[in-house]
């Protein structure tokens, strides 16, 4: 897995600031502010990841995503951008970007999305753009859940938990593995943060008399899926 970060972003207070961050968490980062100069040093295929602004001089991000990808250089792109609607997240996306963020971004999760990307290993596959267990489905695009025909209204953070959950179905899921996977922790705080979102989770999905979807495996974690 390489450790090398590319930042293609043509404000240098934004460049600087994730360019500070990423190397304090141990990455090597180069820095391009126009997609020519981007798509130059990222031909060489040797980044586990890029993060590429859209709009920018001389080429901007979403022809500069396109030229690679047509050279069949498949390094994970985010993309960040100020663009944020979900037609401007789906063409991003549908351009062959491996993840979409919009400013402005915390920088945690910048790192979260951009230490995800490289677990995956690349790029390469196809988008999932919708995940589906039972009557309940989530478009990873316009950020949408609905169960049946009731639409679920959730908060980011129980969206990202709740696609975790549909990403390891009928699987017992530790908590050790939604720290990591969702909060990004590699270590237990010790506090009841997955307990409290767990269980506003479960009261959003059953809304209604719902069959319960989200089970608590005792000692062990967590299963979504039908009850066993």
């Amino acid at each position: 897995m390489s450790h090398k970060i590319l930042v293609v972003e043509d404000d240098a207070a934004t460049a600087a600031y994730v360019a500070k961050g990423m190397g304090e968490a141990g990455f090597t980062v180069d820095r391009a502010d126009n997609g020519r100069d981007g798509l130059f040093l990222a031909s060489d295929g040797s980044y586990g990841a890029i993060i590429l602004d859209r709009m920018m001089p001389a080429m901007d991000g979403m022809a500069m995503l396109k030229a690679l990808r047509a050279a069949a250089i498949e390094t994970p792109v985010i993309i960040l951008s100020a663009l944020g609607t979900p037609e401007d997240r789906v063409e991003g996306l549908t351009s062959g970007a491996d993840d979409y963020l919009v400013k402005p971004f915390a920088f945690a999760e910048l790192m979260a999305r951009v230490q995800l990307l490289l677990r995956r290993g690349g790029g390469g596959s196809a988008v999932v753009t919708h995940l589906r267990h039972g009557d309940l489905e989530m478009d990873l695009l316009s950020r949408r859940v609905k169960r049946g025909s009731r639409t679920i209204d959730l908060q980011p953070r129980e969206f990202r938990l709740l696609e975790y959950f549909l990403r390891h179905p009928d699987q017992v899921v530790t908590r050790t593995m939604l720290l990591e996977g969702v909060w990004d922790y590699h270590f237990d705080p010790g506090t009841n943060v997955i307990d409290v979102h767990v269980s506003r989770l479960r009261r959003k999905l059953d809304e209604g008399g719902d069959k319960p979807l989200l089970h608590t495996v005792r000692g062990m974690g967590y299963r979504l899926g039908p009850e066993s």
